[in-house]
């Protein structure tokens, strides 16, 4: 059963992808909430910051396409716009949602979490303590609005303490060209369907096409062209993957008005034709995608539509 922060309205108990929860609400339910489709017949795109902790079973989940093993204890960090599929064994899972207002003036970053851990001992134990506690609170005080407040500190207690978790992924590039990187994203994130030209980037930012170059190299070893090219990319699969959109319209969407040039890009991109990814969607990883593929320490924005 889905619970909410507040006084929720019949409408924000029908799943975690309904779009009238209200910006500020904190949710928590199971993991079929997240699809009306039972069976996962196809990826979800999420319209919510979502914390997935396994509690039963083994499975995977495809997270923009990226298959990743889940038993107990898998810790899943999915954001707004990105797609979401789980496939294999039934999974049990408790999912925290919270719309972007939720944390708003509290001294967290829930984007310093990364996307995938495997929690083990003690943090495992604080963790699943956390998120159980929260969801138990969710269910008790749902319709007193006084426990927004409760349920508000509870997650940003829980985001500090995953994202203090030792990180084995953390790219080892320099600070300045980190930074550059995540300022090159966030650009790309609002910018990607209107250019793919990096000197748009590099004049938005206020630095060369240079320095996003060696930036993007030093933390994901791609250009920064390859990286604007990927983020396109990437939004393609979703579309294709999720959606019923036509192909032709999900390219003017994303800056190509011609459909042959749309086709030419996915496929040099992806390796297989916008129809022939959209043919497969229903099938556990349909294809091999060469590209799009996220740095080991992507920043979270570069996940967002």
């Amino acid at each position: 059963m889905m619970v909410t922060t507040g006084q929720p309205s019949p409408a924000t108990r029908t799943g975690l992808s309904e779009p009238r929860l209200g910006t500020d609400e904190i949710v928590t339910g199971a993991l079929d909430d997240l699809t009306a489709d039972r069976g996962w017949s196809r990826p979800v795109l999420l319209d919510r910051d979502v914390l997935i902790l396994v509690t039963h079973g083994h499975g995977t989940a495809e997270l923009d396409f990226r298959a990743v093993p889940c038993r107990p204890g898998t810790l899943l960090r999915a954001h707004p716009g990105q797609a979401l599929r789980c496939v294999g064994t039934q999974l049990d899972a408790t999912v925290v949602s919270w719309g972007p207002d939720a944390l708003r003036g509290l001294d967290v970053d829930p984007d310093a979490v990364p996307t995938h851990r495997q929690l083990a001992g003690e943090d495992e134990d604080a963790v699943i303590g956390e998120v159980s506690q929260l969801a138990v609170d969710a269910d008790r005080h749902a319709l007193v609005p006084a426990a927004a407040a409760l349920l508000r500190h509870q997650l940003a207690v829980l985001l500090l303490r995953l994202s203090l978790l030792p990180h084995p992924d953390r790219s080892p590039a320099p600070r300045a060209e980190a930074e550059t990187f995540r300022r090159l994203c966030r650009e790309v994130e609002s910018g990607y369907r209107d250019t793919r030209r990096v000197e748009d980037y590099a004049a938005r930012i206020g630095c060369s096409v240079r320095t996003l170059t060696r930036a993007c190299l030093a933390v994901t070893g791609r250009s920064a062209k390859q990286v604007v090219d990927e983020r396109v990319a990437l939004q393609a699969c979703r579309l294709l993957a999720a959606t019923d959109e036509p192909i032709a319209r999900i390219g003017r969407r994303l800056g190509f008005p011609e459909p042959t040039n749309f086709g030419r890009f996915f496929t040099r991109e992806v390796g297989v034709s916008p129809g022939a990814f959209r043919a497969g969607r229903e099938r556990p990883l349909p294809v091999r995608l060469v590209r799009p593929r996220p740095p080991a320490d992507s920043p979270a924005p570069a996940g967002r539509a």
